[in-house]
């Protein structure tokens, strides 16, 4: 058995992001994150561009992720004998979205 080492292959990218396009996608990130950290405890209807649409309260926004509390009126996501109001904070869920992922934020 040879011991011969061999010479670390040059990796060659198979996507490599273009200048202007990161320039661009820069600027949208800086204004996306700027919108929402000046509107963080605010009601809002966001929708992906996906087709999702989510209503909450922007809890906080983060190196791209914009965290929101989900509404919760008229649903309870847990089981809990008696009345829905002794456990309020058990309907509280927080959910990441990525900023880049956004399609609309409008306020309600």
């Amino acid at each position: 058995m040879s011991s011969q080492k061999t010479a670390p292959q040059e990796l060659s990218p198979l996507y490599q992001c273009d200048s202007k396009v990161h320039h661009t996608l820069k600027a949208v990130h800086d204004h996306l994150h700027k919108l929402c950290c000046d509107h963080t405890h605010r009601l809002v209807k966001m929708e992906t561009m996906d087709g999702d649409v989510f209503e909450g309260h922007i809890v906080h926004c983060h190196k791209g992720i914009v965290y929101i509390c989900l509404n919760d009126e008229g649903s309870h996501r847990a089981f809990f004998p008696g009345t829905p109001f002794l456990y309020p904070y058990y309907n509280r869920f927080i959910l990441p979205l990525v900023l880049f992922n956004l399609l609309t934020i409008s306020l309600l």
